[in-house]
């Protein structure tokens, strides 16, 4: 199967050029072609590319020339693979072209099928080399505290507590309102404990219906209620050895708080349905946006549960509490999005920052993060303007005409907005309505599936 990338074409002929550029994209690239080198050093600013394919003797600046500016102001992750084509090949400049970082090296005439077959070659290594890279970021991830992220005094607390307590097997109670990252905190425990190589579990019991959990949860037996064809394993089951995480613990029954109960007292529990006790070795880590103090008052909550469940508790401030943490996770976010969409991104432009430091943040980091990730990808240069901002909602007003609508909707209605407006100032083209938004036409189909854009 052929992997499809984009490519950047530069030939000062533009017979050449032109004839190169369509078979590519017959091959199911996505191409951009310039006569220019200097266009060629102004669209590698703005974007990146997966293949370089350059002519070596053009006009004010050569093949190596750019090859050679191309290597010295990138690192090699961050860089196209490079194709070189020379009607004047010399072995000093095909090694030259190698040492610089060149790919391959073709020589004029070739045939069409021997630049395809070297663009596809390209492109397998360069897809091997992101697939590593996201390896490796993987990895740090676990030295990053797995996307956790703040200098606070608070945040920096709330990383140590995590840690210590990964070393024991205590139960772990996260509180914080919602998009503060508890469920990160309990990747952070898991992934810090002698348990890491066993299974995490993750359970949102509000996403659950109270009918299915107890299944969810403890597993069923063949027959236990209409529709159980068959034997069934509970997320308990699946996590012995390792950590269960119940997200939302405050959704959960009062019947279900009694079984969840008798498993953190006696470490054992009955798939429904069965007679039989199955014994369990697993890490608790509960979690919930909500006050449990003043459920259990209420009677809404069980007392015994919530002191077993209470045993290290981990408050988690709201973004609003720590605003100093906000240029470091800004800086997360802008790297971890400007790899994902394939854009390069310097930062931010002067005085977006301190926006974005001002504002409440209501949904706290998953809002800041989807406000950054938008931004990332509507932005039209490598520096995101204030404007992208204000677009995004992150401190600016609901739209006209929408007044009634929440922070979410006036996001997603901004989103839907430019992928709408980017076609119809591209005639419905897709691939030039991506190169107006400045993202990949993989991008752009993400964007007009999730918003039904047609």
């Amino acid at each position: 199967m052929t992997t499809t990338g984009t490519v950047l074409i530069v030939d000062d002929e533009a017979k050449i050029l032109n004839a190169l550029a369509q078979a590519l994209r017959v091959d199911g690239h996505e191409v951009v072609a310039t006569g220019s080198p200097r266009g060629a050093q102004r669209l590698l600013a703005q974007r990146m590319f997966d293949v370089l394919v350059v002519d070596n003797l053009m006009p004010d600046l050569t093949g190596l020339d750019l090859i050679r500016e191309l290597s010295s102001a990138t690192a090699p992750p961050d860089r196209p693979q490079i194709v070189m084509m020379t009607a004047h090949a010399t072995v000093e400049s095909a090694i030259e072209a190698m040492k610089l970082g060149a790919f391959d090296y073709l020589q004029k005439p070739f045939e069409i099928d021997e630049l395809l077959v070297t663009v596809n070659r390209a492109l397998d290594l360069q897809r091997l080399r992101t697939e590593h890279r996201y390896l490796i970021s993987e990895r740090d991830a676990e030295f990053n505290h797995y996307g956790l992220v703040g200098r606070s005094r608070r945040m920096q607390e709330v990383i140590r507590t995590a840690e210590v307590v990964a070393r024991s097997k205590s139960t772990v109670l996260i509180t914080g309102e919602t998009g503060t990252g508890k469920e990160m905190v309990a990747r952070v425990i898991h992934y810090h404990s002698a348990q890491r190589e066993m299974p995490l579990i993750k359970v949102n019991c509000a996403a659950i219906p109270e009918t299915l959990l107890e299944s969810e949860l403890f597993g069923h037996v063949r027959g236990a209620f209409t529709g159980a064809t068959g034997a069934k394993k509970g997320k308990f089951a699946l996590a012995d050895g390792g950590t269960i995480f119940l997200d939302e613990i405050g959704t959960m029954s009062p019947a279900l708080q009694a079984k969840l109960l008798r498993v953190l007292q006696e470490r054992e529990f009955e798939p429904l349905g069965s007679e039989r006790t199955q014994k369990v070795d697993v890490r608790v880590i509960a979690a919930t946006n909500r006050d449990l103090r003043q459920m259990v008052s209420d009677g809404r909550f069980q007392e015994d549960l919530y002191y077993r469940l209470d045993v290290i508790p981990v408050h988690i401030p709201a973004l609003r509490e720590r605003p100093e943490d906000i240029p470091v996770l800004v800086e997360h976010f802008i790297a971890k999005h400007a790899q994902r969409a394939g854009k390069r991104i310097d930062g931010l432009e002067a005085g977006v920052l301190e926006t974005l430091q001002a504002s409440d943040w209501p949904g706290n980091v998953r809002e800041l993060e989807n406000t950054v990730e938008r931004a990332v990808v509507l932005s039209p240069t490598a520096t995101i303007p204030a404007d992208v901002i204000r677009i995004l909602g992150a401190s600016a007003s609901p739209p006209a005409g929408l007044p009634s609508l929440s922070l979410r909707q006036n996001l997603d209605w901004a989103e839907r907005e430019t992928v709408r407006r980017a076609l119809e100032s591209a005639g419905g083209v897709k691939k030039d309505a991506a190169e107006v938004m400045g993202i990949s036409q993989r991008a752009l189909s993400y964007y007009l599936a999730k918003h039904r854009v047609e």
